[in-house]
């Protein structure tokens, strides 16, 4: 890991159909001109050939981008050579979208029609409508979430609107069904209206068993969230809050286990105390956390001040025991564990240096974390960070699909806190003792055991604290 070289993003790959005049070229131009501007060629397929000229395609892999560009001017100004198309295997992926709706029964004659529609589908209404709990049931209710987004808050893309969103969402309702078997319906809306959002949600609540908010900007997302939650009896979940809440302490129970340090008596520095901060902040000072201070652009945040935003207030009153104030580099020294969801590189070598023995740290921001791993790698006991090139990815994956499985599947009215470390002890525990160690302190989102822990596990605390509505099978005595 120290020795690996820190790249802005992941190989990607793209595929290029060049058509070349046989007498006047060869390939060795070609994969000179690829190979010139950092491209590697990773497979060739023959299309078409005759005496006179030579069709290929090409597959490349580059870091960037902008790779892309140079390599199609490169080959454009090549003597006998015609570019004829450039294939971005990732835009493929993306015609006509990434999911599709299909049906569970054919319909092949009229007596299927009649049951699944007219007439026979009027004794089902009916009997939802005399007990409208039938719906759980009787519909595609007991299994669908709805992927919810005004588009404000896109990955690192920031304010990109609904129809730029729209990619994201489709990707999300992929993972739900993948992982874990939930229908997710992608829901963009062209507004960033709170009350609109609101109203909007609580209107289509009826076809869905939860929400999943997604990618909507602090501090509207507060609001929204809140209000959802105490209006509807169905999970609602912000997963840019919990669940990089939940799968931040499932690797930090694993860390403190490595550096034989208790949560109780850790110093903790969160540094952005935006949406996630706070929900980070949260599960933690649940878990048992007693000093955790926040810091923002203007430095810690501390309950003798008053701030614009109300959940900054909200936050002050329950942390900064100490009434800690100055910048990062102030309030690091001597902290066991720092936290990033900031941005990029505002975390230097000669802070970590100043924190306590053995310090962890979660430099999160993507794709740039808040200190480069090779900076700090030889000086931390465990480094975390968003990004799937290093160890320890903090993965939202491993967390929403099992958190709604078992949400759905004991028909929760809503996901509590209780059910939030519930997730995230199931996702630590998933790592023996005799596996972890600093380098794999969080489970592939791969592994397949993580969705059916997380999901017993939810089901459990949710019928502990009195907010499932439905006794899975396994769980009747």
């Amino acid at each position: 890991m120290a020795n690996k070289p820190f790249n802005a993003g992941s190989g990607k790959s793209f595929t290029l159909r060049v058509e070349m005049l046989n007498e006047e070229t060869n390939f060795v131009v070609i994969a000179s001109a690829i190979c010139e501007h950092g491209g590697d060629v990773v497979a060739i397929d023959m299309i078409q050939t005759n005496v006179e000229k030579t069709i290929r395609d090409i597959t490349v892999t580059v870091q960037d981008t902008v790779q892309i560009d140079r390599i199609a001017t490169s080959i454009r100004a090549l003597a006998g050579v015609q570019l004829l198309h450039i294939s971005d295997r990732t835009f493929l992926m993306h015609l006509g979208g990434k999911i599709e709706m299909k049906a569970k029964h054919p319909v092949q004659n009229r007596d299927d029609l009649s049951r699944v529609y007219t007439p026979d589908v009027a004794r089902v209404c009916m009997a939802i409508h005399d007990d409208p709990r039938k719906a759980f049931t009787l519909t595609m209710k007991r299994n669908t979430v709805a992927v919810v987004s005004d588009g404000t808050a896109v990955l690192g893309l920031g304010d990109i609107g609904p129809y730029g969103a729209m990619p994201v969402m489709e990707g999300k309702a992929m993972l739900f069904k993948q992982f874990g078997d939930v229908d997710a319906v992608p829901i963009c809306l062209d507004t960033q209206d709170t009350e609109q959002i609101i109203q909007i949600v609580k209107s289509i609540a009826p076809g869905f068993g939860g929400i999943n908010l997604e990618d909507i900007s602090s501090p509207r997302c507060f609001e929204i969230e809140a209000r959802l939650k105490e209006e509807l009896d169905i999970p609602v979940f912000h997963d840019d809050q919990h669940g990089t809440a939940v799968v931040l302490y499932a690797g930090l129970i694993n860390a403190l286990k490595l550096v034989k340090k208790r949560i109780e008596d850790v110093k903790i520095v969160v540094n952005g105390i935006g949406a996630a901060g706070v929900a980070c902040s949260n599960i933690l000072l649940k878990a048992g956390c007693k000093n955790l201070i926040g810091v923002d652009i203007d430095g810690a945040i501390v309950r003798t001040n008053t701030y614009q935003q109300d959940s900054w207030n909200q936050f002050a009153q329950r942390t900064n025991p100490n009434l800690e104030s100055g910048s990062l580099a102030d309030v690091i020294k001597g902290a066991d564990v720092f936290i990033g969801l900031s941005r990029g590189g505002l975390l230097k070598r000669e802070h970590v240096l100043t924190m306590a023995e053995r310090p962890i740290v979660f430099a999160m921001a993507n794709p740039t974390p808040e200190i480069a791993p090779e900076e700090a790698v030889d000086i931390v006991a465990v480094l975390a960070t968003g990004r799937s090139d290093y160890p320890n990815q903090i993965n939202n994956l491993l967390c929403f699909p099992g958190i709604f499985r078992g949400a759905l599947d004991c028909r929760a009215s809503t996901i509590n806190e209780e059910m939030k470390l519930a997730a995230a002890e199931a996702i630590a525990a998933t790592i023996t003792d005799k596996e972890r160690n600093s380098s794999y302190i969080i489970p592939s989102v791969f592994n397949p055991t993580v969705v059916e822990n997380v999901r017993k596990r939810v089901i459990e605390a949710a019928l502990e604290t009195k907010v499932a509505r439905r006794v899975p099978r396994e769980y009747r005595e």
